[in-house]
């Protein structure tokens, strides 16, 4: 009886030292998942928040952007059919004052001939005098006057010339520097736009891919939990006897039991002896 309780118990001891060695191995490497996938789980969360971010704000400075090119576009329209309308008019207006230039200047060339010729005998003589302020009096103060008139007019009509191809010159200068302005900002945006869009396109791509490996690793995470649990029970002593303890205990035992055993197979013999 005792020698079967000593088998018993070294039995016991072997079973339980085998559940240890299995125990310490299985939760020293479920530890190092569950760390190791712990640590993949923050990292790859905080990744994705990153790129979630980043993606939102690219979005926002592509919408501004396109934003900012369809304003530019309808600045260039609105300039382009201002400078068209108004090259138009200053052409129209330059091309009238020469035109009057042109007969200004042949009238004044017929009066000339013909005061020239008629000397001081005209028919304006017949005609009420016009220029009452004039220092002149009879033919020479009126042909003088008429002249005077038509050369101020030649004169308007030269100056309105000079000054409208002027003012078209300095409109088509600030026009040419305004589209090279807009054509350099709308490369610069639109650049701008393909390099953000390229960006966002390659994060978009890395978040879902994030989200993929998220998804594995917490599923990986979630498994090693699992089997954390179901080792708990078998590996994880919820009493306050730890297994060094037990063993201890178990041994003290079983060298009692040996010793009773000695003394008893010792006892058995002196009987004989006896008998």
């Amino acid at each position: 009886m005792i020698k079967d309780l000593i088998v018993k118990l070294m039995e016991e001891a072997n079973e339980e030292a085998e559940t240890k060695g299995f125990c310490d191995t299985e939760l020293s490497t479920n530890e190092h998942t569950r760390k190791e996938k712990t640590s993949q789980v923050e990292m790859l969360t905080a990744d994705i928040d990153e790129l979630t971010a980043s993606v939102t704000v690219l979005t926002e400075e592509i919408g501004e952007l396109s934003t900012q090119l369809s304003e530019l576009a309808a600045a260039v329209e609105e300039a382009t059919s201002i400078r068209s309308a108004e090259k138009k008019k200053n052409k129209e207006t330059v091309s009238d004052a020469q035109d009057a230039q042109a007969a200004v200047e042949k009238a004044l060339g017929v009066l000339k001939a013909f005061y020239d010729k008629a000397g001081k005998a005209t028919a304006l003589d017949q005609q009420p005098e016009i220029f009452d302020d004039t220092p002149y009096k009879g033919m020479g103060a009126e042909s003088g006057g008429v002249v005077g008139m038509i050369e101020v007019i030649a004169s308007d009509f030269a100056r309105l010339e000079s000054e409208t191809s002027a003012a078209e010159a300095a409109a088509a200068k600030e026009y040419d520097s305004f589209m090279k302005d807009a054509t350099m900002d709308k490369a610069m945006k639109t650049k701008d736009v393909e390099h953000k869009t390229e960006k966002k396109t390659n994060q978009e791509q890395a978040l879902q891919e994030k989200k993929s490996d998220l998804a594995g690793t917490q599923k990986e995470l979630d498994a090693a939990m699992k089997y954390y649990d179901k080792l708990k029970p078998t590996c994880v002593s919820g009493g306050s006897e730890s297994f060094e303890d037990r063993v201890a205990q178990r041994k003290e035992e079983i060298e009692s039991l040996q010793e009773a055993l000695r003394i008893l197979n010792g006892e058995d013999i002196a009987l004989l002896q006896q008998s």
